[in-house]
């Protein structure tokens, strides 16, 4: 090879070796996610879906008890027990007309529950059946519930019918509470599906 092309050909270049600090970071990443792996696979059955059967004691149009489980059905929202609304110019107990609702759906039999969710007040947030009815997209369908988090097409089935709640007017179960004192609990939606696995699996809630 001549001397021309010899110094033509560019040096080969080596990786500095990592710093100390450099090293000690990489390290303390690796078991950071090491330890959070560990963590999450430890908490993993607080996320698993459970399962309450048995007879029902209806507290609201939509909560129940479950040998001794208060239990929120998931995804909709029932007037308060204390609730008015309007229907023909007159005044009526809405929150327990619903309530009447869903014990009558209810029927006095079994009903089954599957949920893994929390809300803030510690109660299960689940899909309850009972003689094969979906209690919560009935209760939606037949007007009153409204759809919150999920059943937006059974809202609107039951709006193009004019059946419970909209065979008149009504206040929104959420804004109600707010004016009442109330605290506004958040839609059951996917947002709140991935706000409720974190504050589970951290122990958050």
């Amino acid at each position: 090879m001549s001397r021309m092309s010899a110094a033509r050909m560019p040096r080969r270049r080596y990786p500095r070796p990592a710093s100390p600090l450099r090293r000690f970071l990489d390290l303390a990443l690796a078991a950071a996610i090491l330890a959070l792996l560990i963590l999450v696979t430890a908490r993993i059955d607080r996320v698993a879906t459970r399962h309450v059967g048995g007879d029902a004691v209806v507290n609201d149009g939509d909560t129940i008890t479950l040998k001794g489980q208060r239990i929120r059905l998931r995804g909709i929202d029932a007037p308060e027990y204390n609730q008015t609304c309007e229907k023909d110019g007159a005044t009526y107990a809405c929150g327990r007309t619903a309530r009447e609702a869903l014990v009558n759906l209810a029927g006095g039999g079994a009903v089954d529950c599957a949920g893994w969710e929390r809300d803030r007040y510690g109660r299960l947030l689940a899909v309850c059946k009972s003689g094969g009815v979906d209690l919560n997209r009935r209760l939606v369908e037949d007007g009153w519930a409204v759809a919150y988090g999920d059943y937006a097409d059974a809202e609107q089935s039951a709006r193009d019918r004019h059946v419970g709640l909209w065979a008149g007017s009504f206040e929104r179960p959420r804004e109600w509470r707010v004016e009442h004192g109330g605290m506004a609990e958040s839609e059951h939606d996917l947002l709140g599906r991935i706000v409720s696995w974190l504050a589970q699996i951290f122990g958050f809630s």
